[in-house]
């Protein structure tokens, strides 16, 4: 299976890609760390490959993905994994910087991955588009409200793409659950070791989602053994 997950570089996408290799899947990623990208394309030779692509920029999208898709089939499964947390803080005291960051990588990003990979996968009429949400997704919590918004609009955009889509090709919106990652410190402090490595939830989340398909459309779903 060819599998296109943004965010590789760190955290739960990292720990997917690593897991989705050993699976035996070629893994097409990308990430804004340079060192990370160069590790990984020493670690993880052709045909996976690895890309330094910041998904908030949409022309460089753009080059990313003609590069994958310009001598290759459309993407099996295309993982929108790639997103980043504010400072904790009330909402009125988020910067407008800060703020636009979120929005930036966690809505703007998926749209444009979606838009320059779905038209491949529609042509073929096959293929899962996974947009990672949250729990702050389909809840909320104090001093999270950006990434409480982005991750709410998540929620919408698959839902009302997936309407859009035609038969063959789903989209859904996935919770990961509560997992020990450089996020949920930045949140929760050392509290956070209390929750499982994302390598032991990469174990039961490749799987959950390798078994996706069509019928999945419009769902949103959680990862449910690391649900808090």
């Amino acid at each position: 299976m060819k599998i296109v997950l943004t965010g590789v570089t760190r955290g739960l996408g990292r720990a997917l890609a690593m897991e989705f290799i050993r699976l035996g899947h070629t893994v097409i990623g990308c990430g804004r760390s340079g060192d990370a990208i160069f590790d990984l394309r020493m670690d993880y030779q052709a045909p996976h490959d690895f890309s330094v692509v910041d998904v908030a920029l949409d022309n460089k999208v753009a080059i990313w993905a003609a590069k994958v898709l310009e001598s290759d089939s459309a993407p099996d499964l295309l993982i929108n994994n790639a997103g980043v947390m504010n400072p904790l803080a009330p909402l009125w005291e988020i910067s407008d910087r800060d703020f636009t960051r979120v929005t930036d990588v966690n809505i703007r990003g998926v749209a444009n991955v979606i838009r320059h990979f779905v038209p491949a996968m529609v042509k073929q009429k096959r293929g899962v588009i996974v947009n990672l949400s949250s729990g702050w997704g389909r809840s909320t919590s104090p001093n999270v409200a950006p990434y409480c918004a982005s991750k709410y609009a998540i929620e919408g955009l698959t839902h009302a793409m997936a309407q859009e889509l035609p038969e063959g090709v789903a989209a859904i919106a996935l919770n990961p659950g509560v997992i020990d990652t450089e996020m949920l410190r930045s949140c929760w402090g050392d509290d956070a070791g209390s929750y499982p490595k994302a390598q032991a939830w990469a174990k039961t989340a490749a799987a959950f989602i390798l078994g996706f398909g069509p019928k999945d459309n419009g769902r949103s779903l959680s990862v449910s053994s690391f649900e808090d």
